[in-house]
């Protein structure tokens, strides 16, 4: 079994295209969703709870994402050390997932930031989701009702698009320009028939 890393920016699509993969029988590891799950690792949550008070968590006992991503994206030395946390441990979920998928041609595993955790390395190959600055910051802004400054300073705890796309293997253009379907097809018939 190939592993197959799908990335890019915040808003570039990778979620949409992953759906689509899955449609075609392509399993997809969202280490994102994973992420999020481990906030309520036992460690994890008291490990963040020392570290950034009670506030981080709700009375509810729900992650404040909020809260956090204010420490966070704004001080990348926090940011470093939260995915130190989780990071280890998303990894970890991956080994255990891929062992179920063995006998299959490839699988895909979908992280916004595949190279900025050096996560690149375990793939066989990875595919960068592309799609312009000001597309991305309009597709946010509808969807998570963050604001512009907002999105811009997670866009600088990412790589540029120019360094993804040096980096991939494969790249899958939704620029509102191109039909993406033709090239997920496309890239599908490669990575199945693709021996290496």
């Amino acid at each position: 079994m190939k592993r197959i890393g799908i990335t890019g920016g915040i808003g570039s699509g990778k979620t949409i295209i992953c759906k689509v993969f899955e449609l075609l029988g392509v399993p997809v590891f969202y280490a994102d969703d994973e992420a999020k799950k481990l906030y309520y690792h036992k460690d994890v949550k008291d490990t963040i709870i020392k570290k950034y008070g009670n506030e981080i968590y709700t009375a509810e006992g729900k992650l404040n994402r909020e809260y956090l991503a204010q420490i966070i994206f704004s001080n990348p030395q926090e940011l470093k050390f939260v995915n130190s946390l989780i990071h280890p441990l998303v990894g970890e979920a991956y080994m255990q997932w891929c062992e179920k998928y063995k006998y299959l041609p490839y699988t895909l595993k979908e992280a916004a930031i595949l190279f900025e955790s050096s996560a690149y390395k375990e793939m066989d190959k990875v595919i960068t989701v592309s799609a312009p600055k000001e597309i991305r910051i309009n597709r946010i802004m509808k969807r998570d009702n963050l604001t512009r400054a907002q999105i811009e300073e997670r866009m600088n705890n990412q790589w540029t698009e120019e360094e993804r796309l040096a980096k991939a293997d494969f790249v899958i253009y939704n620029n509102d320009e191109q039909l993406v379907l033709p090239q997920i097809i496309e890239l599908h018939q490669i990575l199945i028939l693709k021996e290496k």
